[in-house]
């Protein structure tokens, strides 16, 4: 029979030995932590954030103070990050705005300008790594011609009789190319579909997000709060519209190429593991200011406006053309409008 006495004693040992090496390892990680305060450190945007950035609330649950204390963090160290002042604004939403945008498909002649104006405005990853909120699709024409129409059902390919078959494609051939690079634009026989977030009144991205990082302000731009981002992709998953995008990896952002600036809810510098979208330039429209796409676009497709005024841009167009949303259906009920003249 064992020893009760010498194996509770031993147990009694084991346990202050692992409360004693707990200790110093707390003592360790307090050390590291106000060491990782004290100094500054560049070697990227991973290693940069403070133990107050990693730790702070939700930026809704902040006080102004805590605020301004987390804007004057990501200055300091994307300043030193890129080496060039970088401002980070954080000013909220204006009373009686609600944001709009209207895009005639008519006009588009898929230069794609608007993706790459976001890309350099937003502080989107570049290279191999390179992420475009804006998607341009190309779209084949069809046709509906009666020569092209049912011939006996036996198509020549299959030899088989398929019930009156329709020789060739009719309408749009193709569901719609995501990369394309023609000589020159517009290409006969193509039109072109831009993409990008919707700025829905009911997004399903915020629904399902597990930690409320991302939310629809009052002016109706759905904004994300990359600190608090836990990378469960849901909101990706959830958005009928392909409308975000996920850092994979360290996103590669040049410091000549970084716009220095930045929103604190729209194109500061994101991390690996969040996600992110279109905020209509919040770093823009919010200082009265058009998005980045709106000012690009050579053939003024593009229009943004308050769906509150009636003398905006927006509004006359919803009152004067043909408008439709992409996936009504959902009830979605989506701030981007897509008309013709």
């Amino acid at each position: 029979m064992p020893d009760k006495s010498k194996t509770q004693g031993a147990g009694e040992t084991s346990r202050r030995d692992f409360l004693r090496a707990a200790g110093s390892y707390s003592v360790a990680s307090l050390a590291g932590a106000a060491a990782l305060m004290a100094k500054p450190n560049t070697a990227g945007a991973t290693a940069n954030v403070t133990w107050e950035e990693h730790f702070q609330k939700n930026y809704r649950l902040m006080t102004d103070e805590e605020k301004r204390e987390a804007v004057a963090r990501l200055e300091k160290r994307y300043s030193e990050e890129f080496g060039k002042e970088v401002s980070v604004d954080d000013t909220p939403a204006q009373d009686g705005v609600l944001f709009g945008y209207a895009l005639n498909i008519q006009k588009c002649i898929g230069c794609r300008r608007c993706a790459e104006a976001c890309v350099q405005e937003n502080n989107q990853s570049r290279g191999s790594k390179e992420i475009e909120w804006i998607r341009v699709l190309r779209m084949e024409k069809g046709s509906f011609s009666a020569e092209d129409r049912d011939h006996g059902g036996y198509p020549d390919e299959f030899g088989i009789q398929v019930g009156g078959n329709a020789y060739k494609p009719a309408g749009v051939v193709l569901e719609g190319q995501h990369y394309y690079e023609p000589e020159q634009v517009p290409e006969k026989d193509a039109f072109y579909f831009p993409m990008q977030c919707m700025q829905c009144e009911k997004p399903p991205c915020v629904k399902v997000c597990p930690v409320r990082t991302t939310y629809r302000d009052p002016d109706g731009i759905v904004v994300i709060d990359y600190n608090w981002c836990i990378g469960c992709r849901m909101c990706i998953g959830a958005c009928p519209y392909w409308a975000r995008r996920f850092n994979w990896g360290e996103p590669h952002l040049p410091p000549d190429e970084m716009n220095p600036v930045t929103h604190y809810m729209g194109n500061r510098p994101r991390m690996k593991g969040v996600a992110e979208k279109c905020t209509f330039c919040v770093q823009r429209t919010r200082q009265g200011r058009w998005t980045a796409c709106v000012e690009v676009c050579p053939v003024g497709a593009r229009k943004l406006g308050n769906l509150l005024d009636p003398d905006s841009d927006v509004r006359k167009i919803l009152a004067t053309k043909k408008v439709f949303r992409l996936r009504a259906d959902l009830n979605t009920y989506p701030k981007f409008f897509y008309f013709m003249d």
